[in-house]
């Protein structure tokens, strides 16, 4: 899929999410591909000014979880207490290209304590299947 595509199908399902949830589970989200200037091909969220500075740091707790692991397309990973601007999520979008998930004020263990989690990770897992078939190409 392309660039375009893909930013679709993210916000339906963000907004698909917090219909379910009843508040938004993710505020913030990024597609990083080493590929494209500046390591960013796309970026939704409350700190547009902040984002690219603070990514390292947002990104220390991913970067641990995942370190020596391959992903295929369309694979997840969570990090239960990743607070505030920290990654609480990474899914593999296609060759070279990651999605970043975040809640700027909640840990996914406290998005998880809430029953309504198992329908709006429904959703999730419908995005991952959409890359999985349809990788992202940049």
């Amino acid at each position: 899929m392309d660039l375009e595509t893909a930013r679709r199908h993210i916000q339906s399902c963000l907004e698909r999410m917090r219909a379910c949830y009843l508040q938004p589970v993710f505020d913030e989200w990024a597609i990083l591909a080493a590929a494209t200037p500046g390591g960013i091909a796309a970026y939704k969220g409350p700190r547009p000014d902040r984002f690219r500075r603070e990514l390292p740091k947002d990104a220390e707790l991913l970067r641990s979880s995942t370190r020596g692991r391959e992903f295929a397309d369309g694979d997840v990973e969570f990090v239960p207490n990743a607070a505030k601007t920290s990654y609480d999520a990474l899914m593999k979008a296609g060759p070279g290209c990651f999605l970043v998930l975040n809640h700027t004020n909640r840990t996914m263990a406290e998005i998880r304590a809430d029953p309504k989690w198992l329908s709006a990770q429904a959703v999730l897992f419908e995005l991952t299947e959409k890359f999985r078939v349809d990788p992202l190409v940049l």
